[in-house]
């Protein structure tokens, strides 16, 4: 009778388990596919999450950008200005992949047609991250706003976001490389 009761738990206690994982468990999100859903938390000026169906969050890491890093010039305005395009609205997301840190990679589309990636690139608020990300169309839009010294782009040799993590992971500190205001943080 023991036995019976101890397999009982056992039993009970696995049924727990699977339904507590599916209940939590990432949406599947495939490479080509499309999901649309509402903008709820902007975490720095390429990230974001969305509420999608069914109450999930997903986190989205913006394809083909990367904006400047918590501390570098022009972060809050490049955080400041994507929530200002995307913050509570409807968008679309054509995913692209997944990255290292499980956040979906996606191009986000506007209900007008917008585009978030290019739109930070011609604000001048994100560069054209090339080691991931081919397109011409932002490198073109990159290049613009470079030319009309938009944004970071004021200055003439900006540090980049990789270079910035670069010399993070080596244990330099980059604190006191930037000389800028601090509204511009």
């Amino acid at each position: 009778m023991r036995n019976l009761s101890v397999i009982w738990f056992i039993l009970l206690f696995i049924s727990i388990i699977a339904c507590t994982s599916k209940s939590g468990k990432k949406p599947s999100l495939k490479k080509g596919s499309t999901v649309s859903g509402k903008v709820i938390t902007i975490i720095d000026g390429d990230t974001y999450e969305v509420l999608i169906q069914d109450n999930k969050t997903i986190r989205v890491r913006m394809e083909g950008i990367d904006a400047p890093e918590k501390g570098m010039p022009f972060y809050k305005v490049s955080k400041k200005y994507l929530s200002d395009l995307c913050f509570g609205k409807q968008v679309t997301l054509k995913i692209t992949g997944e990255d290292q840190h499980d956040r979906v990679l996606a191009f986000a589309y506007l209900e007008d047609g917008k585009e978030l990636s290019q739109e930070m690139i011609k604000a001048g608020l994100a560069w054209h991250f090339k080691k991931y990300n081919s397109n011409q169309e932002l490198s073109e839009f990159e290049l613009e706003a470079r030319n009309l010294r938009k944004g970071l782009w004021i200055d003439e040799n900006p540090m980049s976001p990789w270079e910035n993590r670069k010399l993070h992971r080596n244990g330099i500190s980059t604190k006191d490389s930037f000389n800028i205001e601090e509204n511009n943080r």
